[in-house]
């Protein structure tokens, strides 16, 4: 079965046309290498896909044509799924502050007299 077809049908990726476009990104990786939406899937093979912040690894399981939404993680089984080392970096920079703290906005500075004036 082709790549892009597996990544959709096991709902790893929702859409075909996405799974497509992102082995064309080199965002999926198999085995260690970069592939293409027309690689033949084989049980066994580490599927390893990069989408923003996250990294899912996963094996092959089985390989079905068609699969029930139920049984869809039947076919793969998670190795890791985490979040990139890069946003991990910036988000903990950030720790939990809001939004205005993380701007170095002081809010008592803030004017809000033009909200009443209409």
């Amino acid at each position: 079965m082709r790549l892009d077809k597996y990544l959709k049908v096991s709902r790893i990726i929702k859409r075909r046309t996405v799974a497509n476009e992102a082995c064309d990104a080199g965002r999926v990786i198999v085995n260690g290498k970069q592939a293409r939406a027309s690689y033949e899937v084989q049980i066994g093979d580490i599927i390893e896909t990069h989408f923003g912040d996250k990294i899912l690894k996963v094996e092959v399981l089985n390989i079905q044509e068609n699969v029930r939404k139920e049984s869809a993680q039947d076919l793969y089984r998670t190795l890791s799924d985490e979040r990139s080392k890069e946003n991990n970096k910036f988000s903990d920079e950030l720790g939990n502050k809001s939004s205005i703290q993380k701007n170095n906005i002081n809010p008592d500075n803030i004017n809000y007299n033009w909200i009443n004036n209409e």
